[in-house]
């Protein structure tokens, strides 16, 4: 059965912060919010916890999962980053965006488009997110969660933990954040190409392809 957390939106409690990363740590699953909706997320390196979330999903070996990161800085390390590539990126971080890149070898091929060798990365703008992410030092592999046959994310916590209690390790209840997802952009090509409208505007990366 999971755990279930309360965690305040904007002063996120750091006891239960450390307690989510070491769930995380610990080879675990976990829910979490993020300003566009609700996602799934583990550890990078964790193939098992990868598996399980791709069960959920029952999501095919081509499904795509994105890196969450906490910063540019970050970012540089997963994803090769050109100085066009970066003013972009550092108007547009935090935020609801998801970039597809070029992957560094620092990401595991399983994460990679098996063709392209891209990789999508965000930084989302959510306190509870960011908290996180400066406590675990590292990145989350996520997916939104979005269930089989279902044409929206879920957006209560109390259903997520209904529906998931004996299939993630954590939900965490940190309140209303949507059901939009990111707005998807292409920079791996150099000029922007806008895959998908979500709830980041899309205008700046459509005047400039």
């Amino acid at each position: 059965m999971s755990q279930y957390f309360c965690i305040h939106p904007e002063t996120p409690q750091i006891r239960l912060v450390r307690r989510s990363v070491a769930i995380l740590r610990a080879g675990g699953v976990v829910v979490y919010p993020t300003d566009s909706c609700y996602a799934l997320g583990c550890m990078v390196g964790d193939k098992a916890a990868m598996e399980r979330i791709r069960s959920i999903r029952c999501a095919d070996p081509g499904h795509n999962f994105t890196l969450v990161c906490r910063d540019l800085s970050e970012i540089a390390t997963y994803a090769r980053v050109d100085n066009h590539t970066f003013r972009l990126l550092k108007a547009h971080t935090p935020g609801p965006y998801t970039f597809i890149l070029r992957a560094t070898h620092e990401v595991p091929r399983r994460l990679q488009h098996p063709k392209r060798k891209t990789i999508g990365i965000r930084v989302p703008q959510h306190p509870i997110t960011q908290a996180i992410l400066t406590e675990l030092r590292e990145p989350i592999m996520s997916s939104t969660l979005m269930l089989p046959g279902e044409s929206l994310p879920l957006t209560d916590p109390q259903e997520m933990r209904m529906r998931l209690e004996h299939r993630v390790d954590l939900v965490i209840d940190g309140g209303s954040c949507g059901s939009e997802p990111t707005t998807v952009v292409d920079l791996s090509e150099g000029a922007p190409q806008v895959i998908r409208i979500g709830r980041g505007n899309p205008v700046p990366f459509t005047r400039t392809h």
